[in-house]
């Protein structure tokens, strides 16, 4: 089978598109590269979706916890504490075992003039039960930095706003929200490249992959399996989330260049890729 056949076949397999079986002999670099590229469409939209909503709310977060209302501010705290202190692994197993022993037939909400029976069997599965825990993990770990770049909000800008006549959302909107992003976005990109990395560990929480639609390092697990050489399929998925994080790093580059336009280019602080070799 030619390289070019092995990518018709195989290239949207993870997403129900393309041959069922998967190879069990022979296997070659190219059906690995393959079939392991499928499987990061799904790390990627459980990473883009997880980010969306989680930044989202990880912004009201920040905001009530930095409200004078201590029944915004309370319930804020302790869940971005039960969140950040507790590890990511054992949030998907315990969300996976509370979504498993949810009523199977779904649970009856009564109206009074009827009830509606709310199903909960989708939320163990993978696409949905996982992508709710990372929403949840980064939304804890995203309000923390904004958190703390909503404290740096420098004040004589907030009462020059004022002074000018702004209060409120408005205040909030065109003053307060801007330049929180500005001081917080460099941090919130590595929370962004953490949570992508973060994707891999779907494979070994409770929620399964559906009919073998996994993600890439499920895909990556099955070729070390077979072929019983963990020295190619491994590092065939780390370069592809070698090449993911750069992709991050550029989008997120240029959307701080955004933010920052009003700066003197030659001022502006910019997101570079820095490995660091020798810690």
């Amino acid at each position: 089978m030619s390289c070019a056949q092995t990518f018709a076949d195989y290239a949207l397999r993870s997403i129900g598109f393309g041959v069922r079986a998967l190879p069990k002999t022979d296997i070659t670099l190219c059906e690995q590269v393959v079939l392991i590229g499928s499987g990061m469409v799904w790390n990627a939209y459980f990473a883009i979706l997880a980010v969306i909503f989680g930044f989202l709310f990880a912004t009201a977060l920040a905001v009530a916890r930095a409200s004078d209302n201590i029944w915004l501010r309370k319930p804020s705290d302790w869940y971005v504490f039960l969140f950040r202190g507790s590890p990511l692994f054992i949030q998907f197993f315990f969300a996976y075992e509370l979504f498993a022993q949810l009523p199977r037939a779904g649970i009856d909400i009564p109206l009074g003039f009827t009830t509606i029976t709310l199903a909960t069997s989708w939320l163990t599965k993978a696409w949905a039960g996982a992508l709710i825990v990372l929403f949840l993990n980064t939304s804890a770990y995203s309000s923390e930095i904004f958190y703390g770049a909503l404290r740096a909000v420098p004040k004589g800008e907030v009462e020059a706003a004022r002074a000018y006549g702004m209060s409120g959302f408005s205040l909030f909107r065109r003053i307060t929200w801007p330049t929180l992003l500005r001081l917080a976005w460099p941090s919130y990109t590595n929370e962004a490249i953490f949570l992508f990395h973060g994707t891999t560990l779907v494979f070994f929480s409770g929620f399964p992959a559906w009919q073998q639609k996994g993600d890439a390092l499920y895909y990556a697990n099955y070729f070390a399996e077979k072929t019983y050489n963990p020295f190619i399929s491994y590092p065939i998925a780390a370069l592809y989330f070698i090449i993911f994080t750069i992709l991050i790093i550029a989008l997120f580059g240029a959307i701080n260049t955004r933010l920052n336009r009003h700066i003197n280019p030659a001022e502006c602080p910019k997101i570079k890729y820095r490995p660091q070799m020798i810690r």
